[in-house]
């Protein structure tokens, strides 16, 4: 993969003059550059950033943010947390090996004034100060210069444990399907609890997805399904454990994890619906807010372990 340092932006674009060479932000400095927000993009396998600014004779600026990544898994996740906007092609015949029905068949999105893309291990924030006229064109001018000639790799293979059918009357919906490995980033999709009773972490890979049904009399019923991969199923079967303790402590689990190959599974009637769990090997998969026993096993079932 080409490097952040390794492109070469223009120093004059249609008016727009870049205002000498990149801030360098990794561990040691991001907190000084973005307070709280830290977190996330270290939980995400930040490697560093570099940050360059553009102004025009208005003095109005654009800010450029190229989120260099340890690996493409943790640039594709930062775009996978928020698909909302407008669906924008930076460069062509990116969308062939997306997952189907999964996600959305794009790896940049603008709205308000601001870029974000996915290119392999770089994750790209292009932003306007005021989305004046022209600036549009100018940010997607960059994001093009950006990314060309760059790999456009499909995404984390483990995206490919769920497994939607056309058969059901709970269908997926692709833009709040989200790929992570923090605790913090689960809790802004689906709060827990303020520790990492799951825990998730750097050798960890998670994936929410979020699953609909149209209800005669309630409206819509939307049931979010949590699958994560561990390194071993030691790790699994304990964090399963802790998870138990910590989330349903005035129950009991009746079925224990067994040896490898064995899929242990179990449902609870909670104050918001039915949840349930299915461990089997390193994988985990795990149900919230379902309208009933039967819709959960259902929806835990959408998810492939192996």
């Amino acid at each position: 993969m080409m490097p952040p340092e390794n492109i070469s932006l223009p120093e004059n674009l249609k008016g727009w003059r870049l205002d000498g060479p990149p801030r360098m932000i990794d561990e040691t400095n991001i907190f000084e550059y973005m307070n709280g927000a830290g977190e996330l993009y270290l939980g995400f396998h930040l490697d560093h950033l570099l940050v360059y600014e553009y102004t025009d004779k208005t003095e109005n600026t654009i800010v450029v943010e190229l989120y260099q990544m340890k690996d493409s898994g943790g640039a594709f996740g930062l775009l996978s947390m928020d698909w909302s906007g407008e669906a924008i092609e930076l460069t062509p015949s990116v969308t062939g090996n997306l997952v189907e029905a999964i996600i959305p068949p794009y790896r940049a999105i603008y709205g308000k004034g601001l870029l974000r893309a996915w290119s392999g291990d770089l994750y790209i924030r292009i932003m306007a100060y005021k989305e004046s006229p022209g600036v549009k064109e100018i940010i997607l001018e960059l994001g093009q210069l950006i990314t060309a000639d760059r790999e456009n790799p499909a995404p984390p293979d483990f995206m490919k444990v769920i497994k939607p059918s056309d058969d059901s009357q709970w269908s997926l919906n692709s833009k709040r399907t989200a790929y992570f490995y923090s605790h913090l980033v689960l809790n802004s999709f689906f709060y827990l609890s303020h520790t990492n009773i799951l825990s998730l972490g750097p050798s960890t890979e998670a994936l929410m997805v979020t699953f609909e049904k149209e209800e005669e009399h309630s409206g819509k019923s939307s049931v979010p399904l949590l699958v994560i991969k561990y390194p071993d199923q030691e790790s699994a079967a304990a964090a399963l454990h802790d998870f138990f303790n910590a989330y349903l402590p005035d129950m009991t689990m009746k079925n224990l994890p067994g040896e490898a190959g064995r899929e242990t599974r179990e449902f609870f009637q909670i104050e918001d619906g039915w949840m349930g769990y299915r461990l089997l090997n390193s994988n985990l998969a795990l149900v919230f807010a379902c309208p009933d026993q039967p819709s959960a096993l259902e929806i835990l079932e959408k998810a492939e372990l192996n």
